[in-house]
């Protein structure tokens, strides 16, 4: 997918050819309550950081194994399960609701917002952390049509690399530092009239990329809040 960024005062993502991630966050910062943003239907919600890959998962079990379980417990809209199979807590999230899709919309994907408008869109940001200061951000994005047939082509332009983005929340939301995506690490599933994507970044220390691959494949499962 095309290279994104989240962060700013209003949340954004960069057209294709951004740089590259970009990780300024102190470890702190996930560890403080931030005060909720006006416009926002949740405030930031904190919690103890666990321990580690031992908090809900074993060691030993491939990632493999640990994303399907995650998968499960995301279907179940237990995101709190979901991250523990992959060895991370949650720390903080945040979330919106938006009457409107088109200004939260670039390039190709706006283009097509034009022509065919969303019914719904709901946003939220994670960070999760394995308590071993190693974390992330994890972008959760819902999009409502009215067709099953506007979320199957609404899929094919906003799956193409460089085709732009729904903007995802922006990460001092959550105090943190300004987070530019990758893109690398995305996911995206349809169920009925919806579409879900998902995207996720390191915020401090090291996250393997397997496991951001499995966050946003995770994350993408989860039911709209």
């Amino acid at each position: 997918m095309a290279n994104r960024r989240i962060g700013g005062a209003g949340g954004g993502s960069d057209k294709a050819g951004g740089g590259l991630a970009v990780v300024g966050v102190a470890a702190v910062a996930l560890g403080v309550l931030g005060t909720g943003a006006a416009g926002t239907t949740a405030g930031v919600v904190g919690t103890p950081v666990g321990s580690g890959v031992g908090a809900g998962s074993s060691a030993g079990e491939s990632i493999s194994v640990r994303k399907a379980d995650g998968k499960k417990s995301a279907r179940k809209g237990d995101s709190d399960a979901a991250w523990r199979r992959l060895g991370m807590k949650e720390l903080k999230k945040q979330s919106k609701k938006d009457l409107e899709c088109l200004s939260a919309s670039f390039d190709q994907v706006q283009e097509f917002l034009i022509r065919t408008p969303c019914a719904s869109l709901d946003r939220m940001l994670f960070a999760v952390g394995d308590g071993e200061g190693n974390s992330a951000v994890v972008s959760v994005v819902w999009v409502g049509f009215r067709t099953t047939r506007d979320v199957t082509a609404f899929k094919r332009v906003v799956d193409r690399q460089g085709s732009g983005d729904i903007r995802p929340l922006a990460t001092p939301l959550l105090e943190l530092a300004d987070i530019h995506f990758s893109g690398l690490n995305y996911g995206s599933e349809t169920t009925g009239k919806g579409i879900t994507i998902a995207e996720t970044e390191t915020a401090s220390g090291t996250v393997a990329p397997d496991l951001l691959d499995a966050l946003a494949e995770v994350a993408a499962l989860l039911p709209r809040p």
